[in-house]
Order: C-alpha cells, then sequence, then structure tokens
C-alpha cells in the first residue's frame, strides 16, 4: 500500500489558518556554517565558537568493565501465571536523559528529575556521577523509585551527574542495557547516555567488530563509546564530534567526565533537549522542561539541532556539528510523548494538544451530548474539541495509575481484561448519551476496539472517534518503539474499514494539511515520517531498528542470533538510499 494513502474526514468545513506563538524569544534553531573565533569561558553562551585544543584529559572509572556493571533493583521478573497487560498499545519513547553541572545534590537533582521523565522510559533507570576523579554508576530495573532509594543516592556524591530513564520490552539480557553507560579507555573514562537511535547502527557495530571491538551490549549508544575510544581527536570533545559525524538517525545525548558535562544533539534535531539553570548557578540539560520545573532550573533554551555544549568549571562553550538548513523535529512529542506542562521545541505541548482538539471540532464535527477523553494522553485535545463544540467535557473513563505491565488472570477468562484493568467507564456519563471520545493516536487498532466496546456496553447510544493526529502509516527509526509498517492498522486499511474495524459510529482523523497550517512557518520543521513514510535520513540498512531486549541478546553469539528484534527497512528505501548517495 502506498505510503499516501488519504484519508477524508467525516467531514470538512472550510480551512483556517491556525497559529501557535513561540513561547521563548525567537532564536536559530540550526547551526549555519560560519568561521569561529577564539572562544572566551563566561558564564553566558557565546556564539558558536570553536573548542580550543588542549592537554588530554586523564580520569579513572569505578567500574572494572568496559561498560558499568548493573545495580539491580529489588524487583524480579514474573514468573508464570501472569500475562502481559495488552492495553497499551502506543508508541513509546524510547528514553528520556537528565545531565547537571555544579550542584553538591547533583545526583538528587538528578533523581528528581528523571522522575519528572518517568513516562518516557519505565522499564530501567541509571545515574552516573563523578566524585574525585572517579565515575561512579547505580543503575537497575524499573521504575526511578524502584532503582533508587536513601543508601543508593549516598553510593552518588559529586557536583556533576547524568542519568536515564528508559522503555523496553523487557527480559533478563534488559540489565545489560540499562543506561547511563560508564567506559573506560586508553585517556581515561567517560559515562553517556543516549536518547535516539541510529539509523546506522549494525554497520558501525560490524565494522568495529572487524577492527577488534567487543560489545557487552545490544544497544546502539555502545557504539558510540567505541567510536570515541578510537578517536584520534584532540581534547577529549573533539573526540564526541568525531564520533558523532560518523552516526546517522536520531541522537540527544549527554556525556560526563571528570571535569566536563558535554550535551550534543544530532544535526536534525529529531529528539528534543533542553538547557536551564538552577539560582546556585548549576547548568542542568533534560529531554523536557517538566523536568527542569520540578528541581527549580529556569529554562534557557534548546540545544540547538547539530550543536555541542561543554559545560566546565569555566562556563560553557558551543560548537557546532555538521550543519543542516532544515532540523526534523519528532511531532510526535507533541501529539502524545511529551507531558503537557512541558515547552518542546519553543512550543507548549499542552496548546498544540489543545489546537489539535480545535481543528478536529471544525473540521470532523459530530451532533454529541458529551466530549470524554482516553486519559491521560488524549484529555487535552478533547478539551480543545468540547470547547470549540461547546459541548461539556466529562469524565467518561477513569484511568488506573496502580496497574503494572503484568497482571494475574482469573481461570475463567475476562472479555477485554487487560483493558478493563486500565479504564473504568463512568455510565452516568455515558448512559443513553451520543459520546465522542478524543484518543491521541491508534496504532494497531485492538485497543481502541475494546474501548468503544466499553463506552458501548455501559449504554451510550452513539460512539464517534476523534483522532488528534493523522493516521500512523509508517514505523519510526529515530528512538520511537513502533511497530512494522505491516502492523499498522491505517497502513492496512481505508478510513471506513478502519471505522468498522473499531467498531465506532464514526471516526476522523486530524488532517496533516491542518496540522502544518498549525504550525505555520515551522511546519517544514517537522518530521511527518511516521504520517507520510518519507524519512529525512532513509535506512542504510535492511534491518535498522531494534524493538525492546531479547534473551539472546549478541553475547555468546553473532549478531544474526538477534535478528528477532529488528525492524525490516523496506527495500525501496534502502534503494533510494542507495541511488542518493551514488
Amino acid at each position: 500500500m502506498e505510503a499516501s494513502r488519504s484519508f477524508s474526514s467525516v467531514s470538512r468545513s472550510g480551512e483556517k489558518p491556525y497559529s501557535l506563538s513561540v513561547n521563548p524569544s525567537k532564536a536559530p534553531v540550526w547551526c549555519s556554517p560560519k568561521t569561529l573565533q577564539k572562544p572566551s569561558f563566561v558564564h553566558k553562551i557565546p556564539s558558536y565558537q570553536p573548542l580550543s585544543h588542549g592537554g588530554r584529559l586523564a580520569f579513572v572509572c569505578s567500574s572494572r568493565n568496559p561498560i558499568s556493571g548493573v545495580v539491580p533493583a529489588n524487583t524480579a521478573d514474573p514468573d508464570g501465571g501472569f500475562a502481559p497487560a495488552d492495553y497499551d498499545e502506543k508508541p513509546r519513547e524510547e528514553c528520556g536523559v537528565v545531565g547537571i553541572f555544579g550542584d553538591p545534590e547533583a545526583s538528587r537533582l538528578c533523581y528528581l528529575a528523571l522522575h519528572a521523565l518517568q513516562h518516557r522510559g519505565q522499564e530501567g533507570a541509571g545515574i552516573v556521577t563523578v566524585n574525585n576523579n572517579v565515575l561512579q554508576s547505580v543503575t537497575g530495573v524499573g521504575l526511578v523509585s524502584d532503582v533508587f532509594n536513601q543508601s543508593k543516592l549516598e553510593q552518588l556524591p559529586g557536583e556533576s551527574a547524568i542519568g536515564h530513564v528508559r522503555y523496553s520490552t523487557a527480559g533478563s539480557s534488559m540489565l545489560k542495557n540499562v543506561q547511563p553507560f560508564v567506559a573506560g579507555y586508553r585517556f581515561g573514562s567517560v559515562g553517556v547516555a543516549h536518547n535516539g537511535n541510529l539509523v546506522n547502527y549494525r554497520s558501525l557495530r560490524a565494522k568495529l567488530e572487524d577492527s577488534g571491538s567487543i560489545f557487552n551490549t545490544t544497544s546502539d549508544t555502545e557504539v558510540v563509546l567505541h567510536l570515541i575510544a578510537i578517536s584520534k581527536a584532540r581534547p577529549f570533545f573533539l573526540r564526541i564530534v568525531d564520533a558523532c559525524e560518523q552516526l546517522q538517525g536520531a541522537y540527544s545525548m549527554v556525556f560526563i567526565t571528570e571535569d566536563k558535562l558535554v550535551a550534543v544533539r544530532d544535526p536534525f534535531g529529531f529528539r528534543p533537549l533542553v538547557m536551564g539553570r538552577r539560582s546556585n548557578g548549576a547548568v542542568v540539560f533534560a529531554s523536557e522542561t517538566c523536568a527542569l520545573d520540578l528541581i527549580e532550573a529556569t529554562y534557557e533554551r534548546e540545544v540547538y539541532p547539530g550543536e555541542v555544549l561543554v559545560v566546565d568549571k569555566d562556563g560553557i562553550q558551543s560548537l557546532c556539528l555538521m550543519p543542516h538548513p532544515e532540523p526534523k523535529k519528532c511531532v510526535f512529542e507533541h501529539i502524545y510523548f511529551s507531558m503537557p506542562n512541558s515547552v518542546v521545541f519553543g512550543r507548549s505541548v499542552y496548546e498544540s494538544r489543545r489546537e489539535f482538539g480545535k481543528i478536529l471540532a471544525t473540521e470532523a464535527p459530530a451532533d454529541c451530548d458529551v466530549v470524554i477523553a482516553v486519559p491521560d494522553s488524549g484529555v487535552v485535545a478533547a478539551l480543545g474539541f468540547a470547547e470549540k463544540a461547546g459541548v461539556p467535557f466529562q469524565q467518561g473513563l477513569i484511568r488506573s495509575h496502580y496497574v503494572g505491565r503484568t497482571f494475574i488472570e482469573p481461570s475463567q477468562r475476562i472479555r477485554d481484561f487487560g483493558v478493563k484493568l486500565k479504564l473504568s467507564p463512568v455510565r452516568a456519563v455515558l448512559e443513553g448519551k451520543r459520546v465522542v471520545v478524543v484518543d491521541d493516536s491508534i496504532v494497531r487498532g485492538t485497543t481502541s476496539s475494546k474501548i468503544v466496546r466499553l463506552i458501548k456496553e455501559s449504554g451510550a447510544k452513539e460512539v464517534h472517534m476523534r483522532i488528534a493526529s493523522p493516521p500512523i502509516i509508517a514505523s519510526c527509526y529515530y528512538g520511537v518503539d513502533t511497530p512494522s509498517s505491516e502492523e499498522l492498522i491505517s497502513n492496512r486499511m481505508s478510513l471506513e474499514e478502519l471505522r468498522e474495524f473499531i467498531g465506532c459510529d464514526s471516526l476522523s482523523f486530524l488532517p496533516i494539511d491542518s496540522m502544518k497550517k498549525l504550525y505555520d512557518e515551522d511546519a517544514p520543521s517537522f518530521c511527518y515520517a511516521c504520517f507520510s513514510g518519507k524519512y529525512p535520513v532513509l535506512p542504510t540498512e535492511l534491518k535498522v531498528k531494534r524493538v525492546g531486549d531479547f534473551l539472546d541478546d549478541g553475547l555468546n553469539s553473532s549478531l544474526e542470533f538477534i535478528d528477532g528484534g529488528w525492524v525490516q527497512a523496506s527495500r525501496n528505501q534502502v534503494a533510494q538510499k542507495t541511488v542518493s548517495s551514488s
């Protein structure tokens, strides 16, 4: 099926331009090539400047292993008798990162910031700090609160820290892949936390293994450490630049050394990374501004696409990586991933979602008595829809926040058990009503059909689904855990077929053209690959995206044994990449 399949709305009114104001003052969001002048270090960020070459760095690592050992949390994988929950089929952001420099309570602040980013990854968490020239690491499986306690944080003294929360499909091998990673090499040690996905990971890994590198994990982040270790650039942060120039895909990373904190964002700026400052002068990097808010750091700006920021005792210095004329920021950050109270890519996530709902109410209206949301990610768009339609918004579905990723099911099977555990319908709101249900997206469609059935079983007269994003027809290769294109229901069905499958009375998606009108002049700077199948960075390999971790993760056998975890790229995409590069 062509990626350009068109989806019509239930009804459309005259198109009107939508616009959102940018929160911070306008600033360039990508690097422009120019001659760079000698830097002067101040506690103020200068314009892009070169980083001077100096003496080499030397520090030691507390881990004997090139990749730091894992301190597991006090949680074990469940045994038989448990079944995986089927209520959550949303795309998953792979991870969130934090970096802090210059605060005596760096590890505790990092811990709190990771709490604020918990929505970006719930399967693993870790923090690395520097104390007396030693990089110390605590990582484990589970939520941030499962991994860290008072005694664990006391093991992490120091004034600088990096942290990471991670999503995975879980499994015993996941322990090896929990970040941040700490590696020792000939000039010292470095820790790294990475958000994103490298589309050329397999070829880079194969090349490194051919030259003698030994890998301990299946994470693409480990490739970055090996590239840093073999680089001949001086000083250390130029090794990072050298490594990043060989990477293709999405990466927002924070590095920590004995005396520096380094933040890097790929030239396309796929994944977010922001910078803030605490009142004591401590510099903070995080995936979202909600992490800055919790630890009382003031948001200053984004790390620009293609930028390297180096923080040490003398201040902050900026270096431009490979310049790129047009960023491609992930639009799904505004649709689903980010917290509504965050400012991402210079825009309020809350305002974006509210406007999405208003557009739906204008272009796909429905005769209804009440507007409800699929919590939590559909709430703000539903509020926008209700406001524009002049129909009351009510809580027709109540979400349970106490359900884990596994559950014990009774011997006599309960239909839609996973959804019922997570969402409870409010009969008083739904019975006898014509209901508009607003959700952020549809992936496989199975959860949506169960939600519609749940609402109808509670007495709703009609159920009209409104989706606050365009149809997802293509897999993401830039750090989002989406199924392969063959599993995406909007790629396999027409709008009417999908409506019948879900069982609702009407179904409409947010038109992609209207979304672009909302972003106005910023529209070209977003990535819409999951809606169009047009990738800013084309896959260079047939298998480019690993989904989760697997029992055999390549430690005891060849890379081919982990093929079950890779998503196939279209041969057309690979061919197109080959032609364009020749």
